[in-house]
Order: structure tokens, then sequence, then C-alpha cells
């Protein structure tokens, strides 16, 4: 792609646009099921719209390209080579194409599973932290993958590095009995589940 356009990013926003429109109706889907008040539905739309993929996007992918940039770029070996660096709408896209099969774990699936992650116990708990583990961990190898295609850059596996702290989280957190899912809806529907 960079050899035709001279860049790495899509320059057609329609991916975008799809997953905002799926994640519109996975949320609606929610909000049928656990909330009663249209008002409040738009409200949860519109915030997880903005802060579960935009603003969280955002920050993801500036963070990437910052620190590509900064610190994974391999030198230019002579003064001949063309220096290449990693554009900001590449880092963003490389955050839409990892978020799309978390979006399918952690609204899709989480939907149907839902009544029995949000039950109190050790095996809800228990799942309800793998399916999270599972989705956070496949998102930063997607996100390590989009950016070990490129040439121009070295130790990729930094990307790597979160899901290590992701393993070593979710044992304290099924330990200690916290439920990723109880908390997000608590959070969204303010139902004691």
């Amino acid at each position: 792609m960079s050899e035709t356009k001279n860049q790495w990013a899509r320059d057609d926003p329609a991916f975008v646009v799809i997953c905002s429109l799926l994640l519109a109706v996975a949320t609606l889907a929610y909000c049928a099921a656990y909330d009663h008040s249209a008002s409040h539905a738009v409200f949860v739309v519109i915030s997880v719209l903005l802060f579960h993929f935009l603003t969280a996007g955002v920050l993801l992918a500036t963070s990437c390209w910052f620190l590509t940039n900064s610190y994974l770029r391999e030198e230019v070996p002579n003064s001949h080579v063309v220096e290449q660096r990693v554009e900001w709408l590449y880092a963003f896209d490389v955050h839409c194409n990892s978020f799309f099969p978390m979006f399918v774990m952690l609204y899709v699936i989480h939907y149907f599973l839902s009544p029995l992650l949000v039950a109190h116990g050790f095996i809800p708990v228990l799942l309800s932290n793998l399916l999270f583990l599972v989705a956070a961990s496949y998102y930063h190898y997607l996100n390590f993958l989009g950016y070990d295609v490129l040439p121009f850059l070295e130790r990729t596996t930094f990307f790597l590095y979160p899901i290590g702290i992701v393993i070593v989280l979710s044992p304290i957190l099924i330990l200690s009995g916290f439920s990723p899912s109880r908390y997000f809806m608590n959070m969204y529907f303010s139902q004691t589940l």
C-alpha cells in the first residue's frame, strides 16, 4: 500500500462507520434487554460510541503513534534512504482492526452470555474474567501484528507486553471476586446485579 499512495493508512472511513454502526446496534440491544428508558438508551449509545470507541481509540492510537515514531523506528543507515514514519491515521486504523474482534467478544458474545456472566458465584466471575482476558489479549496481539508488518519498525514485540499484564491481573481479579461483566453492567444500567 505504501508503494502506490505513499501512505500506509486507509483513505476510506467506511470501516470506522461500520464499526460505529455495529457498536450502536449492539449497545441498543443491551439497552432493550436491561433498560426501560429511551432517553437513557440514547445516552448509553452516545457514551459507548464516544468513550469506548472514539476517545479510547484516539488515545490508544496517539500513544502507539508516538511510541512507534519516537522509539521503535529503525535508524536510517545512510542519507539516501527516505525516512518513513507511522501516520496517525494508520495507528487509528490498527486500533479499529484490533477493536473489531474485541467488539465481537465483549459486545456480541457477552450479550448472549450476560445472564450467566452477571450472576453471583465463582464460575460467573471466572468466565467473565476469562472473556475479558481473551478479548484484551487478542486486541493487543492484533495491535502488535498491525505494527509488525511495517518494515521500518523494530522491537514491535513491545506491543505484546500488555498481554502479560492482563495475564498477571486476571487471577488477582478472579480471586478477589471482581466481575468485569457486573462492573460494566452496573456502570451503564445502574442496576445492582
